[in-house]
């Protein structure tokens, strides 16, 4: 399904009001829950069928719960700590709550909504996931996410945002763009320091023509096919002993001979930006995002509040396979 405009609506309800977990799995994959050698999963099968959430009428186990996580993240969720899967649990169950709200406005799938879907979800999904066919849970699963999507698309496609917004903002945080001192580099990278003294007498009195050449012939470094340009850079974003150098140097000096772990380094400066603020005509685009985003999410978390209140939904942590983990300020019960 396509969204018009600039919105991106793909797994909006995870990005923008469910609890952000993915920051979590990299610190706590090192956290690894000890798995059951008799099972691919560590679910053991006496508890895939205990109800871990009820919504309504609709009632869903520990085996859903182990489907969304094999869709949402692939294999990898096998591995995880318990607070990481606390919090995805979290975002199982407002899910289930957004999909119940979405079946009672009577959203519904048409046929090409389902099909094109379906095509594109199998393109992104992990590996694992491509080399089998889905059964027929795995399926309604991903035709359920498919309808959350198109029902938080119907919350929030009207929201706009005024050029007024804009213009405040843009008055507001003009240190956020504000530019600061850059320089253009190029470079020839040598592998051994008696050829780049060599070439660095070379280079003496030398054009930005004459540079690109030499580098094109002689230098190894990866942008050597580009007459060693390096790019456009921030102070902070190159090694420190080099922005010593680089940033002393005036337009179209070349530097002295800079030794690192890569070989041995040329420099050339070939333009210097002095620091500028990005007028608001070109950072409206951005700002614009961002004030939407923020409006979205908003709007979200509202809604989402709302549903949990008018809903009849129950919790059941007690009978996850894991140690369900709360949050400071969780508000299930």
């Amino acid at each position: 399904m396509n969204y018009p405009g600039e919105l991106n609506l793909k797994k909006m309800w995870r990005l923008f009001v469910l609890p952000s977990v993915f920051v979590l799995l990299l610190p706590c994959c090192s956290n690894e829950r000890p798995t059951d050698s008799s099972s691919d999963s560590g679910l053991q099968e006496a508890e895939k069928n205990i109800m871990i959430l009820r919504v309504q009428d609709s009632n869903y186990s520990n085996s859903d719960f182990e489907k969304y996580l094999q869709l949402t993240i692939g294999g990898e969720y096998k591995n995880l700590s318990d607070i990481s899967l606390s919090r995805l649990v979290d975002n199982f169950i407002e899910e289930k709550i957004v999909l119940e709200a979405a079946r009672e406005q009577e959203i519904s799938l048409s046929w090409e909504e389902k099909k094109e879907y379906l095509v594109k979800q199998r393109n992104e999904s992990p590996d694992e996931m491509n080399s089998k066919q889905l059964d027929e849970n795995e399926l309604n699963l991903l035709l359920d996410q498919l309808l959350v999507e198109k029902y938080t698309y119907s919350l929030v496609k009207d929201i706009e945002v005024a050029e007024e917004e804009i213009e405040d903002y843009y008055t507001q945080h003009k240190r956020e763009f504000l530019l600061q001192e850059r320089v253009e580099v190029s470079q020839i990278l040598l592998p051994n320091e008696e050829k780049a003294v060599e070439l660095l007498e070379r280079l003496k009195n030398s054009t930005s023509a004459d540079f690109k050449r030499i580098a094109q012939a002689e230098s190894i470094g990866v942008e050597a096919s580009k007459g060693g340009k390096m790019g456009i850079f921030e102070m902070g974003q190159l090694p420190h002993e080099m922005e010593k150098v680089i940033f002393s140097l005036k337009e179209g000096e070349v530097s002295p001979v800079l030794e690192s772990a890569y070989g041995y380094h040329i420099f050339r400066l070939d333009a210097k930006h002095e620091p500028e603020l990005i007028p608001q005509e070109k950072a409206s685009s951005s700002i614009r995002m961002k004030i939407l985003n923020q409006k979205i999410k908003e709007h979200l978390t509202l809604h989402v509040e709302s549903l949990r209140d008018s809903l009849d939904w129950d919790f059941f942590p007690k009978n996850l396979y894991f140690q369900y983990q709360r949050t400071l300020n969780d508000s299930i019960t």
